[in-house]
């Protein structure tokens, strides 16, 4: 009997047979596949759409697919996308207004109905980014009911990582390549000698349920052995770290640094990093009308805090320097959102880095402040 805490062995067959339950199910499937030059996440139709025996190389500011020798479909590190792009959708109507010809007005909030998401290849640091997101849009007074509605729903299959990119840091970050919780079923890659195989750990009665209804063989112990292997070697094989010390200390003490001066020179405060980081989460709104004014909608879109006119006021942005913007985004990431949500609001995934137009990295700043507050903590001891 499958139950939470089992395990299993998944062939390739066994693979598409999940992804066509799921879809039986009335799930909408969305996973990684390869589409303009990229490894993207979009709704998939089969398991034979998942980027088999291809692979990325990543580093700041560079992206470009690499093809595999072996024909592993999840030896891949994060694309531009994160999981928010479908909880959290770039742009979502909330309501629309229509004034009839007598003059009056009926109001009517949006009521489409919405995906049952599946997630196929989660990260662990998008488990934990959406756990994040969890916490910040549904955790407190002002819940997202989008959001809420979106994620109550949404089944998450994990993809433990057993080859990180150059620019992944999730070790520093507190995390690591391996899933520890957050998921309905978790997958780990195996090709060796045996063959090519997923083991698979149950996580909740839901994944407990749909593995029962897939082709499978019991976890041995060669598979599981392989696997957690594979996942303890990724742990050395991060590209990038932090430094170690109290980042959220550290934010908090550099608010006057010089090292701000140095990466508003490069930032083009385009907003990138926040499009593809998995957490942000900053939205305005904005409201269309047709000609006539009968009718009218309101709409939630995503912001960013490199938007100059995301710190308006009346009278000015509060941030009008490029230097200004970015400081507001690295502490807050990385120290403010303690105090908001208890956790740091970055998971390491390496997004910010890759898809920066000019390669800024986050943990090569975060290193420069570090050393000037060391510089001058040795000037005040003299």
């Amino acid at each position: 009997m499958t139950t939470i805490g089992a395990t299993a062995v998944l062939d390739r067959n066994g693979l598409n047979g999940l992804v066509a339950e799921l879809m039986a199910g009335g799930r909408t499937v969305v996973g990684p596949t390869v589409r303009d030059g990229a490894i993207v996440l979009a709704v998939l139709d089969s398991a034979e759409q998942l980027p088999y025996g291809w692979g990325v190389e990543l580093e700041a500011g560079r992206y470009r697919l690499r093809r595999r020798e072996d024909e592993a479909a999840f030896a891949h590190s994060a694309g531009p996308q994160s999981w928010k792009n479908f909880l959290h959708p770039q742009r979502e109507k909330l309501w629309s207004a229509d004034r009839a010809p007598d003059g009056t007005v009926a109001i009517s909030t949006e009521t489409a109905e919405r995906p049952s998401y599946a997630f196929l290849g989660v990260r662990p640091c998008d488990l934990r980014a959406i756990a994040i997101q969890d916490r910040v849009l549904t955790g407190g007074h002002f819940k997202d009911s989008g959001y809420e509605e979106r994620r109550r729903g949404a089944f998450l299959i994990a993809a433990e990582c057993t080859e990180p990119g150059a620019t992944c840091f999730c070790v520093s970050m507190g995390g690591g390549p391996g899933a520890d919780a957050g998921f309905d079923l978790a997958l780990t890659e195996v090709i060796d000698d045996t063959g090519h195989r997923f083991f698979v750990r149950v996580g909740s009665e839901a994944g407990a349920e749909l593995l029962a209804r897939v082709p499978h063989r019991e976890g041995d112990a060669s598979t599981r052995d392989a696997a957690v292997s594979a996942v303890s070697e990724a742990v050395d094989k991060m590209g990038r770290a932090m430094p170690p010390v109290s980042l959220q200390q550290l934010m908090g003490s550099s608010l006057e640094a010089e090292r701000w001066d140095d990466v508003a020179s490069r930032c083009l405060t385009c907003g990138n990093c926040t499009m593809v980081c998995p957490t942000c989460f900053c939205t305005t709104t904005e409201e269309v009308t047709d000609l006539t004014g009968d009718h009218a909608e309101r709409w939630q879109r995503w912001d960013s805090c490199f938007d100059l006119d995301f710190s308006y006021v009346h009278g000015g942005a509060v941030r009008a320097s490029g230097r200004s913007r970015y400081r507001q985004w690295l502490t807050h990431k990385l120290g403010t959102w303690h105090d908001q949500f208890d956790s740091s609001g970055c998971v390491g995934c390496g997004r910010c880095i890759v898809w920066c137009p000019v390669g800024i990295d986050i943990t090569e700043e975060a290193a420069a402040l570090h050393e000037e507050a060391e510089a001058r903590k040795k000037e005040t001891d003299r």
